[in-house]
């Protein structure tokens, strides 16, 4: 009998979890460990900062859904782990595996910069649960008494999708309570230029990007790194000052303490490097899929930024873990197979939102893809919403990725993972 452990419940671990059960037979154990008690949708936390959406609405309780499925459930947090010797320690005890897949998520690096964040700083963040809900009695005061509002990324960040929803959903919000016109907006990110994603951009969202900010009257400033951040002002390194009543500043991200402190495990900003199979290069019990796994840019950026790793992504990452860890296991026969990395994304922007295909996310040498394709339209935000209430109905009955979603996906010529050939010599993933 083998001990699988998945560390982390979000939008990668829970997922991986349930692929493993489904591809692994029964006297193999699949455990689950979360220092959170629910799972959350995270793709809908900007909807929940500005009140557009409840908490629990894109929240399920992990003692209810997981347990049922065959997977033990350890609700702790990780406070250290030795690849070495194959042990993860908890708070009060110690955990032996066989195999790992971390899924935690990353950190966010709020000590980056002086005044960042809504504790011990003066700006708000979306990108977990608790600060959502902080954002959210911001934004209900901030109406009260309205002013300048300044949307955007750190130097650092590299998940910049929800800035631009933010951004267009505040912009939409305020509209509609009649307040618009006494709040000038300004975004302020670190890519080379709006629309550029982390990514290199793709297709027309430079154009598209700027064009639907114009057009919502939301000054952009981009290419330009924040050095500091006041109570009521954001200072960027040009030397320019940005005053604000309301600011939502997306962190860098870095991976949790207990990975950056195991030897040799992550690189130095605690991301978990990888082989095409997923599994770490150095440690051959050790899996990792989702945001904490490392994945290089092609291009150097003025401003340094990182990678996003978008929900499909990390769906593909689940699959070929969970495959290559059968293989390994020999549950399953045939070839190991990656991720191919290709990504839709939807953004709601309240009146309209945006589609972006990238196939795959990032470019060749050469800045090509195989296919990039990015649109609007009102419908975006419906298929968003749909998307929601679809991946939560997911996550409750134990799916990861049905054979109707994936047959779906190849007709569009999404293939999701591809095999491949084995190497004499690992080649690690550089995006």
């Amino acid at each position: 009998m083998a001990c699988v452990v998945v560390i982390g419940a979000g939008l990668g671990g829970l997922p991986a979890a349930y692929e493993l059960r489904h591809r692994l037979p029964r006297h193999h154990q699949v455990t689950l460990i979360s220092n959170q008690p629910n799972f959350t949708f995270v793709p809908s936390l900007p909807w929940v900062g500005l009140g557009l959406r409840s908490l629990s609405r894109i929240q399920l309780e992990l003692a209810k859904i997981v347990p049922q499925h065959g997977i033990e459930l350890i609700l702790d947090a990780v406070t250290a782990i030795d690849p070495q010797a194959k042990q993860i320690t908890l708070r009060d005890r110690t955990l032996d595996y066989d195999y790992v897949v971390i899924a935690t998520g990353p950190e966010l690096a709020l000590d980056a910069l002086p005044g960042l964040g809504p504790e011990g700083g003066y700006t708000q963040s979306v990108c977990n649960p608790h600060h959502a809900l902080l954002a959210h009695e911001a934004w209900e005061r901030f109406l009260q008494d309205p002013g300048p509002m300044v949307v955007g990324a750190a130097g650092g960040a590299s998940c910049f999708g929800p800035a631009y929803e933010f951004a267009m959903l505040a912009n939409h919000a305020l509209w509609q309570k009649g307040l618009r016109d006494q709040v000038p907006i300004t975004f302020v990110t670190s890519e080379p230029y709006a629309g550029h994603l982390g990514i290199g951009g793709m297709a027309n969202s430079r154009w598209l990007i700027r064009a639907m900010m114009a057009d919502r009257h939301v000054d952009v400033i981009d290419n330009v790194a924040i050095s500091q951040i006041e109570p009521d002002t954001i200072h960027l390194a040009d030397g320019r000052s940005l005053p604000f009543k309301y600011a939502m500043i997306l962190p860098p991200f870095r991976g949790p303490r207990f990975l950056r402190e195991a030897p040799g495990l992550t690189d130095a900003k605690g991301f978990v490097p990888v082989l095409p199979t997923y599994r770490h290069p150095e440690f051959d019990s050790v899996y990792s899929v989702g945001v904490i796994t490392q994945l290089k840019p092609i291009e150097a950026t003025p401003i340094p930024i990182g990678v996003p790793k978008v929900g499909q992504m990390t769906e593909e990452m689940v699959m070929a873990a969970a495959h290559n860890i059968a293989l390994d296991l020999g549950v399953i026969s045939g070839q190991p197979i990656k991720p191919t990395l290709q990504a839709i994304c939807f953004a709601d922007f309240g009146d309209s939102g945006a589609l972006f295909l990238a196939d795959p996310l990032l470019p060749d040498a050469a800045g090509h893809r195989r296919r990039a394709f990015t649109t609007k339209g009102i419908w975006v935000s419906w298929m968003k919403t749909a998307f929601e209430k679809y991946f939560m109905a997911k996550m409750r009955v134990g799916w990861t990725m049905p054979w109707f979603e994936r047959a779906g996906l190849r007709a569009i010529g999404l293939p999701l993972v591809e095999p491949i050939a084995l190497s004499p010599e690992p080649v690690q993933v550089k995006g």
